[in-house]
């Protein structure tokens, strides 16, 4: 029987938009309603594009001695593990479309999106076949969002204007079945699952094969690929350190689970209730006994460090027993806040994911008297854009 439960899922991270700006639309094979023109894609152009991007962040660094940067490339197609579309309805057709920032009011119609992962591009047009032969599969369809993983899984969420009801469900058991997916289907305060909301990506790093337990709604990394190698880039730098770690911002414990291995114990926070459940879940998968997990935002923790308010969640968590060497943060696009910035000016290293470089320059600079740049990464999660994730060891200044 379906699993049910209300409501939607909290907003995904910045980190989906990058699938809708142009030069992606431009790597599918489309067609536009009233013939908007698409931008060219070519992926002989990629190593440019990239060169470009880690020119500019060697240059907005260059005040802070940056290390030359170990560059990270991305596969120049089939890389993208996320990919949501809007559905556009002609007669009795559906089909994917994205919308151009430039012209958010024309929908572009895809046939197939070179960006997506091989289980995604391979659902993309049995999924849409199976749509326009069923009414109530199609009727008021809004979005469809995919979420796969390098292990081969796949899950693919149905977003309507209409409340779901026993033919619909009857249609997508079916659909579930017929394409061997995990399917969801969300409306207003409604949510249907046909099988379970949750993924297991497998994959092996350093020689350990890693297994993570992926939700929906919850942020996963969406370059697969690129992902391992942020993994193996951070384990590469905090291999010797030895210690105690702290890790803030630890979602579903993508990095908790191989750095954890490295250090003698790690405390890794989370606010969100689902992340921590899924991080949680990680660990034990993994056979990771070393860490500690508390529910707490950022500042909270550095309150708590630097001998603040007692804390119920922290009661059962003897903070005076670490030997923290390390700070490991991966934060969201603002970056770390004036609390946080405090905190990290006592660690001896400094581990530091940024999916913005505008907030990490701003961290660092505050950090400038106490740190300095040991070690740098760009890592290409998103081909063909402007975004670049950034990856820095900061180590404490002599004297």
């Amino acid at each position: 029987m379906p699993q049910r439960s209300m409501g939607f899922p909290a907003a995904r991270r910045q980190a989906y938009i990058p699938a809708l700006i142009p030069p992606l639309i431009g790597s599918a094979v489309g067609r536009a309603v009233c013939a908007m023109p698409l931008p060219s894609f070519d992926p002989a152009d990629y190593p440019q594009q990239l060169a470009s991007k880690v020119a500019r962040y060697k240059a907005e660094f260059a005040a802070f001695d940056l290390p030359e940067p170990e560059v990270f490339a991305s596969e120049p197609q089939a890389y993208r593990l996320r990919a949501e579309f809007r559905m556009w309805h002609t007669g009795d057709r559906v089909d994917y479309a994205m919308f151009d920032p430039a012209d958010p009011k024309t929908a572009i119609v895809l046939d197939t999106f070179a960006p997506a992962a091989p289980p995604i591009a391979a659902a993309m047009p049995r999924l849409r076949d199976a749509l326009i032969a069923s009414e109530p599969l199609k009727r008021k369809l809004f979005q469809v969002d995919f979420l796969a993983t390098l292990s081969g899984e796949l899950m693919i969420t149905l977003v309507y204007h209409r409340p779901l009801d026993e033919a619909w469900e009857a249609a997508a058991a079916g659909l579930a079945a017929e394409l061997g997916v995990q399917l969801i289907g969300r409306s207003r305060k409604q949510k249907i699952v046909l099988g379970r909301d949750w993924l297991l990506e497998a994959f092996e790093l350093d020689g350990r094969q890693l297994h993570y337990q992926q939700l929906d709604g919850s942020f996963t990394q969406p370059n697969g690929g690129v992902n391992r190698k942020m993994l193996g880039w951070a384990r590469a730098r905090a291999a010797g350190i030895g210690g105690d770690l702290l890790e803030l911002y630890c979602g579903n414990g993508n990095f908790t689970v191989a750095l954890a291995p490295l250090f003698g114990r790690v405390l890794a926070t989370e606010m969100s209730k689902p992340s921590v459940r899924a991080a949680e879940y990680n660990l034990e998968a993994n056979g990771v006994a070393n860490v500690t997990m508390v529910r707490m935002a950022s500042d909270e923790i550095s309150d708590a460090l630097a001998g603040g308010r007692e804390y119920r969640r922290m009661k059962d968590v003897d903070l005076a027993a670490y030997n923290f060497t390390t700070l490991f943060v991966d934060p969201p696009r603002a970056g770390l806040d004036a609390p946080t910035v405090e905190l990290a000016r006592g660690f001896d290293n400094i581990l530091y994911i940024s999916c913005n470089p505008n907030t990490l320059r701003d961290n660092v600079a505050a950090l400038q008297a106490t740190h300095r740049i040991a070690a740098a990464a760009a890592f290409d999660q998103f081909p063909y854009t402007h975004h670049l994730e950034c990856g820095l060891l900061l180590v404490r200044r002599a004297g």
